[in-house]
């Protein structure tokens, strides 16, 4: 079981099926606001989606190709967050999350995006760490430029929204930028 402690107020744990509910009515109240920017909420209708998600989720951690976790505030599950992909290989990591509609501006991500790259780089020893972000998502963008991460460039059309392609940028940091970095807030 995954569950790390980021402060008083934020844990990230690996979700259980006894979480399904809990997650999909967040999920099903935050769905105009998360739909803007997230293309798998037509995939996401009912309970036994998200029982799906969360088997999918404690799969790839058990095979050690990704990480998703709930992100919990104040006892709550307020979103998801964590690795969705880990790269042994070349020891990069790309973080992906979401928070739903009424936890946003708590500044909640931001320390989860913290916590998931002191982790990747200081646990797992990846020398890399990608946020990749819409274009045009500023909430979200603004989480990598907080933390110090540089932004490297656009990914034309990344990813079908519904209907039409967004571009996607990249921020990273390295192993070795981030010991100075880490303390930004």
């Amino acid at each position: 079981m995954f569950l790390h402690t980021i402060d008083e107020e934020v844990s990230l744990k690996l979700a259980s099926l006894e979480d399904a509910e809990e997650l999909f009515q967040l999920t099903d109240t935050s769905r105009n606001h998360l739909r803007e920017w997230l293309p798998w909420l037509d995939h996401s209708k009912t309970l036994e989606d998200t029982k799906a998600f969360i088997q999918n989720g404690r799969k790839g951690f058990a095979e050690n190709k990704s990480l998703t976790t709930l992100v919990i505030y104040h006892g709550k599950i307020v979103g998801t967050a964590g690795f969705n992909e880990v790269d042994h290989t070349n020891k990069i990591v790309k973080i992906g999350y979401w928070l739903g509609k009424d936890h946003t501006g708590k500044g909640i991500m931001t320390r989860v995006a913290r916590a998931l790259t002191e982790y990747a780089i200081n646990d797992l020893h990846m020398n890399r760490v990608e946020i990749r972000v819409a274009d045009g998502n500023q909430r979200s963008s603004a989480i990598p430029k907080r933390l110090g991460f540089q932004k490297e460039g656009r990914i034309r059309e990344a990813e079908w929204l519904y209907d039409d392609y967004v571009d996607h940028v990249i921020y990273s940091v390295l192993a070795s930028e981030w010991e100075g970095k880490k303390e930004i807030k």
